[in-house]
C-alpha cells in the first residue's frame, strides 16, 4: 500500500482568523486552545480534481508508478467539481489512466478512507481490478462562511492517493462499518442539492446564538451533538475492530483515528486508555481535512515516528463524522 498526499499552498493562521473576528473569545491563542490547530491549508481556486490529480502525480512520481498501471479509480469528495459528471472521470482523463479503467466517486466523509479501503479489497480479491487508486480530495473551506467561527476554525482542504495491489489484500483486515442517518442534520449543507435547490433565500446568511454567520448554503456543524455522537460511537468501533481481527490494543502497534481537533481525539484517547505514545494527533498544521486525515496522518507519522510503521507493524485506523457513519479496520505495514 503506497501513500502520498497533497496540500494546497495557501494556508490560514490562527493570527489572520483573530484579526478578522476581532472577539476577546477568538484570540489566536484561544483558536488552539479550543482544536489544537494553529493553521490550515486552503485550496482557494482549486477544484477537487486539481487536488486529486496533484496528490496522484506525488505518488506517481515518488514511487516510480506509471498512470497505465492502475485499472481502476475510486475517488471520495463531497465537494464534486460537477453533479454530474463524476470527478473520477476528469481525473482518469488528466492522470492519462487507460480508458480500461473502472472510475468513480463516492459522497463520504471522515469516514471515507476506511470505506475506501473496503471497497478496494472487495475490487481486488473479486479480480475486478489489479491496481486500485484510492483517493481522497476534499475542499471543505468552500462550503463555510467566512464567519462562521464554529467551522472555519476547524477545517482544512487536502487530497490523500493510496495505491493497492493484490498484495494489499493480506494486509488490510476485517472491517466494522457503521450508519445512523438521523444524525445527518448535525452535519450538513441544508441547501444545493435537489432537497432544497438553491434559490434568493438560501444564499442570505444568518447570525446564530453564538454570533456565527452562514446561509443554508453554507456548511452547518452542530458541534456538541458531533462531539456527544463520537464518544457514544468510537469506543464500540475500537473494541469491534480489535475483536474482529482477534487482536488486542496491546498487539497494536499505533492508532490513527480520524483527526477531528485535539479535544476530540485526547478524549478519545483517554477513554480507550490509548498509551499516548503511540496514538496519533496530526492537526496542528493542517486542521480537519476530513476523508484525507488518515492517510494524510499515516504518510507523515512514517517520516515523524518510523519506528511504529516499520514492516509488519500493525495500524488500527478508524473514521467517523457525516452521516452519521463510521469505519475501521486495522491494516499490517510492508
Amino acid at each position: 500500500m503506497l501513500i502520498s498526499y497533497y496540500l494546497p499552498e495557501s494556508q490560514l493562521t490562527n493570527a489572520e482568523l483573530e484579526n478578522v473576528y476581532s472577539n476577546p473569545s477568538w484570540t489566536a491563542s484561544k483558536i488552539y486552545r479550543k482544536t489544537g490547530i494553529k493553521s490550515r491549508h486552503v485550496a482557494g481556486s482549486e477544484l477537487v480534481s486539481d487536488m486529486a490529480v496533484k496528490a496522484a502525480r506525488n505518488l506517481f512520481d515518488e514511487y516510480g508508478v506509471s498512470p497505465h498501471d492502475v485499472d481502476f479509480v475510486l475517488l471520495c469528495t463531497q465537494s464534486p467539481d460537477y453533479f454530474l459528471p463524476t470527478t473520477a472521470c476528469i481525473v482518469q482523463e488528466r492522470l492519462g489512466i487507460p480508458t480500461s479503467a473502472g472510475a468513480m466517486d463516492y459522497n463520504l466523509g471522515c469516514s471515507g478512507y476506511v470505506y475506501g479501503l473496503a471497497v478496494a479489497k472487495g475490487l481486488l480479491s473479486a479480480g475486478v481490478a489489479k491496481n486500485v487508486l484510492l483517493i481522497t480530495s476534499e475542499t471543505y473551506t468552500k462550503h463555510i462562511n467566512p464567519m462562521d467561527r464554529s467551522t472555519r476554525t476547524v477545517f482544512g482542504d487536502g487530497a490523500s492517493a493510496t495505491l493497492l495491489n493484490h498484495d494489499d489484500i493480506s494486509r488490510i483486515g476485517e472491517f466494522v462499518l457503521g450508519t445512523d442517518g438521523k444524525g445527518a442534520p448535525n452535519l450538513i449543507i441544508p441547501a444545493g442539492g435537489m432537497a432544497k435547490p438553491k434559490n434568493a433565500e438560501t444564499c442570505v446568511g444568518k447570525e446564530d446564538e453564538s454570533g456565527n454567520v452562514r446561509s443554508e448554503e453554507n456548511l452547518y456543524m452542530n458541534g456538541p451533538e458531533i462531539y456527544a455522537f463520537t464518544l457514544r460511537a468510537v469506543p464500540p468501533l475500537i473494541s469491534e475492530t480489535l475483536a474482529k481481527n482477534g487482536l488486542t490494543m496491546d498487539e497494536i502497534d499505533y492508532v490513527v483515528l480520524h483527526q477531528a481537533n485535539r479535544l476530540v481525539l485526547t478524549s478519545l484517547r483517554d477513554k480507550l486508555d490509548i498509551p499516548d505514545e503511540k496514538f496519533c494527533i496530526d492537526v496542528e498544521e493542517l486542521g480537519n481535512t476530513v476523508s484525507s486525515t488518515i492517510p494524510i496522518a499515516i504518510k507523515r507519522a512514517m517520516a515523524r515516528v518510523p519506528e511504529k510503521l516499520n514492516p509488519g507493524a500493525k495500524i488500527l485506523i478508524a473514521g467517523f463524522g457525516v452521516g452519521y457513519s463510521w469505519s475501521g479496520t486495522v491494516i499490517t505495514m510492508s
